[in-house]
C-alpha cells in the first residue's frame, strides 16, 4: 500500500484521481516533485494539457529548456474536471501564461472550484486561479512578481511558504516544494470543500 508520511500522519491517495494541468514551459521541479509525492501516496495521476500541445510537454529549468519531457494523457476539453478528485497546477512563467490564455484550460480549472474540489497551485500558477475567477475572498500566496495580480483579483496575498484556504493550496516557489507537497497531499486526502 502506497502512503505518504507527514509528521507521523500517513496519507493514502489510492482512491483519488488527480489531474496535473500543464503545457510546455512548466517549471521542471514544480511538476516533477509534486508528481513524485502524489505517486508515493498512491494517487492515480493524469497529465492534462491543451490542444496545442504535442503528445509530450517540455519543462524549463535553470533559465533554459529542460531535457525532461512528460507524456500527456489527454487534453482539454476532452478531459473533464468531473472525472477527477483534485487538481495540481505547476508554475513556471510560460506554462501558466499559455494556459490562462486557453479558454478550455480556464474552464477546466473553474470547474474544480465550482465543485469544491481541492486545487494546489505553486509559483506563477495562481494566475490560473485568478483567470478562473476563484481568487476573490481567499488568502493566497504566489511568486512575488504576481502579487498585484492576485490582490487585484480580490485575494489577500501573504508571504508564506504555503497557504491553505478552502481547499486551495498555494506556494511561492521551488524552495517551498516540501511544504507545498505535504499540504497538497493532506488537502487531496480530504473531501470536497463547500464554497
Amino acid at each position: 500500500m502506497a502512503v505518504f508520511d507527514i509528521n507521523e500522519h500517513q496519507y493514502n491517495l489510492s482512491n483519488r484521481k488527480v489531474a496535473i494541468l500543464a503545457t510546455d514551459g512548466f517549471e521542471e521541479s514544480e511538476l516533477m516533485s509534486p508528481l513524485a509525492a502524489l505517486k508515493a501516496a498512491g494517487a492515480n495521476i493524469s497529465i492534462v494539457s491543451i490542444e496545442k500541445s504535442a503528445d509530450t510537454i517540455r519543462g524549463w529549468s535553470d533559465g533554459k529548456w529542460s531535457e525532461k519531457t512528460v507524456t500527456v494523457d489527454g487534453t482539454v476539453p476532452s478531459m473533464k474536471a468531473e472525472s477527477f478528485d483534485a487538481l495540481m497546477l505547476p508554475g513556471g512563467v510560460m506554462n501558466p501564461d499559455m494556459l490562462r490564455m486557453d479558454a478550455d484550460a480556464v474552464s477546466f480549472v473553474r470547474d474544480f472550484f465550482s465543485a469544491g474540489k481541492p486545487v494546489a497551485a505553486i509559483c506563477h500558477a495562481p494566475w490560473l486561479v485568478v483567470e478562473a475567477g476563484a481568487a476573490s475572498g481567499r488568502r493566497m500566496t504566489s511568486y512575488p512578481s504576481i502579487r498585484t495580480d492576485v490582490t487585484n483579483a480580490g485575494a489577500t496575498w501573504v508571504d508564506e511558504a504555503v497557504v491553505t484556504d478552502q481547499g486551495l493550496v498555494t506556494s511561492r516557489s521551488p524552495k517551498d516544494l516540501d511544504d507545498f507537497n505535504a499540504k497538497m497531499i493532506e488537502e487531496f486526502s480530504e473531501s470536497a470543500h463547500a464554497r
